[in-house]
């Protein structure tokens, strides 16, 4: 971007901030060094199935609808991360009132980060002694990098997250760790992306776990009316995020490692799960 451009990007972000920014309670964590993320990608169960042993012995963050899946009990997650508004809802959805009842009934120490502005509803959903509910800020920054980094440090806003893995690894940061390995990151939908007779934009998104039919129904409910334009230029969106995300844990000296095999995230150094 050119400056014109950086300084009405700081600009937005600034308003953005102030208006919507809230009180983040992310706690560092003592002793923090390494943490493994867990998207949900396909290539997540050829991890658990080779690295089983690493997964339960190092800290892991979970993300979405990870808990229904029969393995998540075996990992034991220490951290797990919501972030998209439809978790949050009154939506007469199974799979959405599953996923609460399997995070309350978690019985070893577990951090649920929610964004602030859901902290109280998911404080009232889950009563549970083992698991402590804290809130970050899910608000985009771009533009000068100076006061992106302020504001990420803060707390108060982070690389746009245009999915649940851009706050996951945010979080980790914040909280004090040095090294981030990645694994189940694949995103590559790109891969899946066609275009139907009828023109509507069919984007399929594998997960480690079998969707049922009515996740299914709904991911594709939230594609209709999208065109394709959109959907690619919202990928790219988080493929930046990314690049932001490793020029911030550059200046803080956290490493990142991306483990996923065959993952299209091209920001961060690979290596495999060790």
């Amino acid at each position: 971007m050119n400056f014109a451009d950086k300084f009405f990007n700081s600009i937005k972000s600034i308003a953005k901030v102030a208006s919507q920014s809230r009180k983040c309670t992310v706690c560092p964590i003592p002793d923090a060094d390494r943490i493994i993320i867990m998207g949900n990608g396909p290539s997540l169960n050829g991890t658990i199935e080779a690295n089983s042993d690493i997964l339960r012995k190092l800290p892991t963050m979970a993300v979405n609808f990870a808990a229904n899946a029969p393995v998540f009990r075996e990992i034991k997650p220490r951290f797990y991360v919501l972030a998209d508004p439809y978790f949050f809802s009154n939506a007469e959805d199974s799979n959405l009132k599953r996923l609460w009842s399997e995070l309350e009934s978690i019985d070893w120490p577990c951090t649920l980060y929610v964004p602030a502005s859901m902290r109280k509803k998911a404080c009232k959903a889950i009563r549970s002694q083992t698991v402590s509910v804290e809130g970050f800020n899910a608000v985009g920054a771009d533009g000068f990098e100076g006061l992106n980094h302020f504001l990420f440090r803060h707390g108060l806003a982070m690389p746009r997250p245009r999915n649940v893995l851009i706050p996951s690894i945010m979080l980790a940061i914040h909280a004090g760790f040095r090294t981030i390995d990645i694994v189940g990151a694949d995103h590559s939908w790109m891969k899946t992306l066609s275009v139907a007779e009828d023109n509507e934009v069919v984007s399929i998104q594998e997960h480690f776990y079998s969707d049922n039919a009515e996740e299914k129904a709904r991911v594709r409910h939230e594609y209709r009316g999208y065109n394709l334009y959109q959907i690619v230029e919202s990928f790219a969106v988080a493929f930046k995020s990314y690049i932001d995300i490793r020029a911030y844990a550059d200046k803080r000296g956290v490493k990142i490692y991306n483990c996923t095999p065959g993952s299209f995230i091209d920001a961060f150094p690979r290596r495999k799960l060790q």
